[in-house]
């Protein structure tokens, strides 16, 4: 009788460990099947964002169109709207055999004047290798510093009339934590070999002469983005004691002033100015690798950098 009983226990101890063995197995089952289809949502995102860099969409069925080139965002060398992109949107935008004209569609607060500069020379180049097919700036929200310096080389300028335009100017920003290292009680100690080689450092005393020096620097840099706006727009400027001096105005007001030649979006440009209302968009796609690390904040850490030094030059 007792060993019927023994048998009994064992038998339900060896169920009830089959029956957890089957559960777990089970389990495992779905988390693999889990993992699986993760890795698989993973990789098709990836090839779907490496198809989308890597095939841009620059076939038409018609033999004449407007090639597009968007100009998006702070004008920067880590950034999309950064000088390289747009210089090879632009030419292959000029070289392809339907372009009839090239609009460069511009939505960008400004940024670096040297990333303005390339692009700004590199539409006068393409302009001077391509004389029958004109470029149209068209600014949607806004096209101010920067951005406006790179319209400027456009054979013409199109605005919304709520679009802003403008801020022609030149702006170097940063902070000073002087004081608060002294609250701290925390002592800079900043060795150089160069009169002027920290200069910039925000955790030291402005010096009189070197605050003159750098303005002198930004007064250089706006001469120069005064210069290219001149020979941009020519006698359509109505150049006034304002017009230079950073401010900003609607699309309606910068017509009366001459900073653009007339109202209007892209797909107006396209259909009653240049007459070919199919548009192909040339605007070359970031790397997606880059992008994905980007998304995940990988780049955090940079930015924190940036927040503690003195910001590099920018027209604004």
């Amino acid at each position: 009788m007792l060993d019927s009983e023994n048998n009994t226990k064992e038998w339900k101890l060896i169920e009830k460990t089959v029956s957890q063995l089957g559960v777990e197995q089970r389990k495992a089952r779905r988390w693999g099947v889990f993992f699986k289809l993760l890795t698989f949502a993973y990789l098709f995102v990836l090839l779907f964002m490496m198809s989308e860099g890597l095939s841009p969409d620059k076939i038409s069925d018609t033999e004449q169109y407007t090639a597009l080139v968007n100009l998006e965002g702070v004008i920067a060398s880590g950034e999309e709207a950064n000088a390289d992109f747009l210089v090879t949107g632009l030419r292959a935008a000029f070289e392809a055999e339907g372009t009839q004209a090239v609009v460069l569609r511009i939505n960008s607060p400004g940024g670096s004047p040297v990333q303005s500069g390339y692009v700004y020379d590199e539409i006068k180049r393409l302009r001077g290798l391509y004389p029958e097919t004109p470029l149209y700036a068209v600014i949607s929200d806004i096209g101010a510093s920067g951005a406006y310096y790179i319209a400027a080389a456009a054979d013409k300028i199109y605005a919304d009339k709520a679009s802003l335009v403008g801020s022609i100017g030149v702006v170097a920003s940063g902070f000073g934590f002087v004081d608060t290292m002294k609250k701290l009680g925390v002592e800079r100690r900043l060795y150089t070999a160069g009169a002027h080689k920290g200069f910039l450092d925000p955790f030291s005393d402005e010096k009189g002469d070197e605050v003159e020096f750098w303005e002198s620097v930004l007064n250089t840099t706006h001469q120069q983005f005064i210069a290219k706006v001149k020979e941009g727009r020519g006698e359509r400027l109505k150049v006034d004691e304002e017009i230079f001096s950073g401010l900003i105005w609607s699309g309606e007001q910068a017509l009366e002033k001459g900073l653009v030649d007339g109202l209007g979006s892209a797909g107006y440009v396209a259909r009653e100015v240049v007459g070919a209302e199919e548009i192909i968009d040339f605007t070359p796609q970031p790397d997606p690798f880059e992008r994905f690390t980007k998304t995940l904040g990988i780049a955090a850490g940079s930015a924190v950098g940036k927040l503690l030094t003195t910001s590099p030059l920018t027209i604004q």
